[in-house]
Parts: structure tokens; sequence; C-alpha cells
């Protein structure tokens, strides 16, 4: 005898598609729901778990994503916080309005056949004892993932790993005649718009899935505040609008250098409610500072916010696809390049009292780090926040002159120079990321150390004749 199913229907935070919560094991075609119907007759034995989304009115289905039975707890929850916090995000299957029926406990044991003649043929599959990890974010729909800033540093990095899972991708970036295009070299977008043209893209109402918002005028000198302001807020709040507007997730880039001229553990915390009292040292903290403030407004006066979103406050990143980047390139590659050549390891001169020379300290995170970050958070969609993105540990730059040496099996040689003029007075002697509240929100992965970043960063890239990802 089949079962039934209750189908959970959400117009204000999804937009124009409802969700279903199923334990499924087979899919198969060509079976059409009319508008309205709530029951899904079944006979297949459990073995998964199925996401499955379906136009406004009707409930036949146009995507499934296949998630592991690990992972219905995460849907339970949501739907459970949806209805416990008087959100009124759920309504009735087929009645449209705002009210909650149902609960995702009464997903049934058993689940068979919900399909569409829409439905792809590659939905026919068997959901089998695949890992959490394998099937984990698999999304079989064609959804896009847009990636601003997806051919610089971090950007390219994570449009990598991305790819490998298999997703769909657009890059809002720009190629011009340099060689930013290698960072993409070998894991090609399905589209690449600059960002001109992102609103005009936006407007023809995209199937996006989520938005990593990686693109900025990083420069830490940069002094053209109206460029600065158009590109790093501006151009943020438009998405943030965007993906509010239309249900669609939104993870983007903040950075360390709002914290200014913090020098003690206890001043990197990341608490939204404390962001208040920071002074970024250069026009692209203040910029990103701005950004985050706003958002801590929206999220405040309860204005629309995006199903997921989530600011990452990066600290010194490295590793490959930097190569693009001029005087804001990595410590590591700048050492790397000289001592290759044989020639001492240049580090600036103390300009704080009583700081000895080298012992100025940072948070390197190591690149693929950063991207583990970030795949989490995609993975998590209940996440939402403001977040450290460093390794938690503060280490000296002669720590990483030494490193590097020993990478590149070169003798320890450090010369120290006077810091440039430009530089003084916005130079961030000591950064150290409070990482309690990622690890609170469930981030375990360990951090890569200093020593084994910098090791894989020169044999894995820096020694090769071509060092791209």
């Amino acid at each position: 005898m089949g079962a039934s199913i209750t189908c959970y229907n959400n117009y204000t935070v999804w937009g124009d598609c409802c969700r279903l919560a199923l334990r499924a094991a087979f899919f198969f075609g060509c079976e059409l729901f009319d508008s309205g119907e709530t029951r899904f007759d079944c006979g297949q034995t459990l073995l998964g778990c199925v996401l499955c989304h379906a136009r406004t009115g009707c409930h036949f289905l146009y995507r499934v994503k296949f998630v592991t039975a690990d992972e219905i707890e995460a849907v339970e929850d949501f739907v459970h916080a949806g209805a416990d916090d008087g959100m009124k995000l759920l309504a009735g299957a087929g009645h449209g309005g705002k009210c909650v029926t149902g609960e995702a406990s009464e997903v049934v044991e058993k689940a068979g056949s919900v399909s569409h003649d829409e439905v792809p043929a590659v939905l026919r599959r068997v959901v089998s004892g695949a890992s959490l990890g394998s099937l984990s974010g698999a999304d079989y729909t064609g959804r896009m993932i847009i990636v601003t800033g997806g051919a610089g540093f971090i950007g390219s990095c994570l449009h990598a790993a991305l790819r490998r899972r298999g997703l769909r991708t657009v890059v809002v970036d720009r190629l011009r005649d340099g060689v930013k295009w290698r960072n993409l070299a070998s894991h090609a977008p399905d589209r690449i718009i600059t960002p001109d043209e992102l609103e005009g893209f936006l407007a023809s109402e995209p199937d996006v899935e989520a938005v990593f918002h990686m693109g900025a005028i990083s420069t830490t000198t940069a002094r053209d505040g109206d460029l600065v302001w158009s590109s790093n807020v501006a151009l943020s709040q438009m998405l943030w609008r965007w993906c509010a507007a239309r249900g669609v997730r939104m993870i983007y880039a903040s950075s360390a250098a709002t914290y200014g001229a913090a020098d003690r553990p206890e001043m990197f915390r990341d608490v939204l409610e404390g962001i208040d009292s920071l002074r970024p040292l250069n026009l692209y903290g203040w910029s990103k500072q701005a950004f985050d403030l706003w958002v801590k407004r929206e999220v405040e006066t309860g204005a629309p916010v995006p199903q997921q979103w989530a600011g990452l406050k990066f600290f010194n990143v490295y590793g490959p696809n930097e190569y693009h980047k001029g005087s804001m390139i990595s410590v590591v590659k700048v050492k790397y390049d000289e001592v290759v050549q044989d020639r001492a390891a240049k580090l600036f001169r103390s300009d704080v009292p009583g700081l000895a020379d080298g012992q100025q300290q940072r948070d390197f995170i190591w690149v693929g780090d950063v991207v583990n970050v970030m795949l989490w958070l995609f993975d998590q969609p209940q996440v939402s926040g403001l977040f450290n993105c460093g390794t938690g540990v503060a280490r000296s730059y002669l720590d990483l002159a030494h490193a590097v040496c020993d990478a590149a099996k070169r003798a320890r040689d450090v010369e120290f120079v006077d810091m440039p003029e430009k530089l003084r007075g916005q130079y961030q002697s000591f950064t150290c990321a409070d990482m309690s509240r990622l690890r609170a929100a469930g981030y375990d992965a360990p951090f890569t150390s200093l020593e084994d970043g910098i090791g894989q960063y020169v044999r894995d890239y820096l020694s090769r004749s071509h060092p791209n990802l």
C-alpha cells in the first residue's frame, strides 16, 4: 500500500517555487500532478533523501537535488525553526497563503515515483548507498552558481572546486589582456560576463542557486573613493537585494582589514552586534566595513535578506592563482621569488615601538582552507551570519620567511628594510582571527599550518612551469 507525503510551499523566502522533503529510492518519469495535489503514492524502500522544487501553484517537479538520509535532519530543523520562530514561511500545498502545514517528521519511511515530463532523464537514477561526501550538494538541474571575481585569486580557486562538483557556473569578471584567463584555463565556466553586464544579466531572471560575491577592488592602497564605493559597496547592495527578492543564497567576501588597528586577540571578534566600533585603517577596509554595517542594519530592521547569507572576513590568504595581483600578491609569493634568485628575503622593519623587526604577526591562511569554509557554508544552508575566516593562529613574518626558505631548500637569509612611507600608519602589525563562532556553527575541519601550506604552495605550484590551479 502506498504512503503519502506532505508538500511544503514557501512563497516568501524561496520566491516562485516550493520545496518538498522526501525520503526516496527511485525517480521515474512521466507522472503529472495537478495543481493543488498534495499526495504522492509511494511504494519503494527508503534509501535516501531528495529535495525537490515545483513551480508555483502546481506540483510538477522541475528540479531535484539529491542528498543523503543523514542530511534530512537539517531539513527538519529548518522547517521546525521557521514554525517555532513564528516566521510563517511555509504555506499549505496548493493553497498559497502563509501558514504552516504539516511537519517535517511526516516525511514517510517509504517513497517512490515523483516526476513530470519536464524532469530530465538524468534524474532517473537510483539513490543507493552513496556516502554523504559523494552526494552532498550534487545538483542535477542546471541551476547556476554566480561567482563574482571568479577569475581572481580566491574566486578562481572556489570556481575550480564548484566545477569539480559538476555545477554550472557564471563568472563575473574582466579578463582583459593579462594572465587572469590562466586562472580558469583548467576549469572554464559556462559563461563569463563583465561587471558592467551583471545587472542586465540578472534582469533576465536566470535560475540561480547561489551567489558567491568575491569581486572587489582589494588594493589596500586604493585612493579613488568613488570607484571603491561603487565596486565594493553599491554593487554588493544590489546583489544582496536581488538575492533577497528571489530566495537566492549569498556568500560574500568581507575582510580582516575591517579590524584596523586592533592589536589583541580579543579585538578580532566577528559578532555582528559589535562591528560598529571597528575603525579600518584604509579605504579598502572602510568599504568592506561599510557593507558589513549595511547588512547589519538590514538584518536588524527586518528587511528582506537572502535565503542564506554569510560574510567572511578573510585574513591573509595565500596560494595559487594570485599571480596577477601585482603589489597585492601574498608575502609568501614575494619571498619565494626573492629566495629562488638567491637573494635575501626582505622584511619590513617594525614601526611599532617595542616590537622587534620581523615579529609583526598575521593570521596566514591557505587558500584551500578558505575554499573549504565556503563549500561548507554552501552545504549548510541553515547557517547564516558574519564569520572570521582565518586559522585562529598568529604567526610572525620571520616565521613565514624561514618557512619559504625551507620549502625552497635555501639557506635562511633574511634582510630588514624600512617600511614604505605610503604604508606607515596603515599597516596592521597584528591580526588573529577569533574562530569560535564558525566552530560553534559546526565547522570542525582542521586548518593547514603555515609550514605545511607554504610547503604545498611551493611544491605543487610555484616550483612548476604551470603554477595555476
